[in-house]
């Protein structure tokens, strides 16, 4: 797995918008102007702040910008703007540039499908807070781990203990990212959720069936069996639903019951006020305990 160069002050970096329009298009100024806080050269991509409908740009749009930065060597980071909806159209179009081009891709949310896709390509990948996050709160704990990352700080994290934990220790390679983009990406050439790795989680406004159900897809296709660890993270506005079995992390407790591996709950990734910054394609120590958890990048 390649592990892409870390930045260094006076790097060129790009905003790129491949799935939903931003509401406020003007954030994009805002983020960009964190970054250059950070030392780096900013490029907003052509259409990053577009609209076509639900979209930000047409389907040839959003893969022109994408593409644009990824073959333009001097770009060293592309830092997505906003997940939402539409990252699955551009999948097929981008074909091996991540390998030719090998550099940091950050995003979360639908953005979770192309950190997939570059990961299938060999290359890791930074979930971790976008361009909407760091307008808004540029300066919280996230973000901070996220400019260090970048730079290439090693991240360790120390959480709080959770009661639904499962204790044990766990080392292999961290995958993941939203549930519902992981689980519809099964058996595609961008499935990324191969045996022996370690799973993380995280999704937002779904209701409880629907995570069962997409649990049950990853149960039947031999996904859960096979993991060495899962960290789940926020499951942000997915409501308690006392007649169909209580919370989203109460359900999956449940499903994972069977299983012997580690289970970490309540990891501050997903859509909630934190989001730490995890290297897909990197390996970790996990160390799950009584008092707490502690995440290690190797």
């Amino acid at each position: 797995m390649i592990r892409p160069q870390p930045l260094r002050v006076g790097d060129k970096v790009a905003i790129v918008s491949p799935a939903g329009a931003l509401q406020q298009p003007e954030l994009l100024n805002i983020a960009a102007e964190r970054l250059a806080s950070w030392g780096l050269r900013v490029n907003i991509a052509p259409h990053a702040s577009a609209r076509n409908g639900y979209f930000a740009g047409s389907i040839e749009e959003r893969t022109a910008d994408v593409l644009a930065m990824l073959r333009d060597d001097s770009i060293k980071a592309l830092f997505c703007s906003y997940g939402g909806y539409g990252c699955v159209h551009l999948l097929p179009h981008i074909g091996n540039e991540f390998v030719r081009h090998p550099k940091w891709i950050i995003g979360m949310s639908d953005c979770s499908a192309l950190l997939a896709a570059c990961v299938n390509s060999g290359i890791m990948s930074l979930h971790a807070v976008q361009c909407r996050h760091l307008a808004h709160k540029g300066n919280d704990e996230s973000s901070e781990y996220l400019r260090k990352t970048l730079f290439g700080w090693l991240p360790r994290y120390s959480v709080n203990a959770h009661p639904l934990n499962r204790q044990g220790c766990a080392n292999g390679t961290l995958i993941g990212g939203n549930l519902s983009v992981l689980s519809a990406l099964i058996n595609t050439p961008y499935d990324i959720l191969k045996p022996g790795n370690i799973l993380f989680i995280e999704d937002i406004n779904e209701p409880l069936y629907k995570i069962e159900r997409m649990l049950y897809t990853l149960k039947y296709s031999g996904v859960l069996s096979s993991l060495k660890a899962l960290i789940v993270g926020g499951f942000t506005d997915c409501k308690e639903n006392k007649d169909f079995g209580g919370t989203a992390y109460e359900i999956i407790s449940r499903m994972v019951g069977e299983y012997d591996y580690p289970v970490c709950f309540g990891f501050p990734v997903g859509h909630g006020e934190e989001c730490y910054p995890l290297i897909e394609g990197a390996t970790i120590c996990l160390d799950i305990k009584t008092e707490g958890v502690e995440i290690a990048f190797c």
